[in-house]
């Protein structure tokens, strides 16, 4: 990604040099006023985004494509993090249900334990 916009850099700074020198040797009109800078600027703008688009079309599919690459690896290893908070939670829930169980066994016997030493 660093390389494509270095490039698109390179291709914007060698339309502002050329234009600059278009109007400096008046092949392209002026701006009006203390403009002239941000009239050069506006102009290299216009140009080097076509051929930005042109020139650099293979290097920004690699781009795209390493972005792409990325962006489905975070998506796997989030996964992969979901899935073991769930297994986790799971076995979690599954000790605290058998562990509600056994206390509840237990407080049912002594109940009945109680009942029936009552009973006797």
């Amino acid at each position: 990604m660093l390389r494509y916009t270095l490039m698109r850099f390179g291709i914007f700074v060698g339309c502002l040099l050329v234009v600059w020198g278009l109007v400096y040797t008046g092949l392209a009109p002026r701006g009006l006023g203390d403009s002239n800078g941000l009239w050069i600027i506006l102009l290299a703008l216009v140009f080097s985004a076509p051929i930005s688009l042109v020139v650099l079309r293979k290097e920004r599919d690699r781009a795209s494509e390493r972005i792409v690459r990325r962006v489905e690896r975070v998506k796997a290893n989030l996964e992969a993090n979901r899935n073991q908070e769930d297994v986790a939670d799971d076995a979690a829930r599954t000790q605290t249900q058998a562990q509600s169980q056994a206390q509840a066994q237990s407080q049912a016997q002594a109940q009945t334990q109680q009942g029936q030493a009552q009973a006797s």
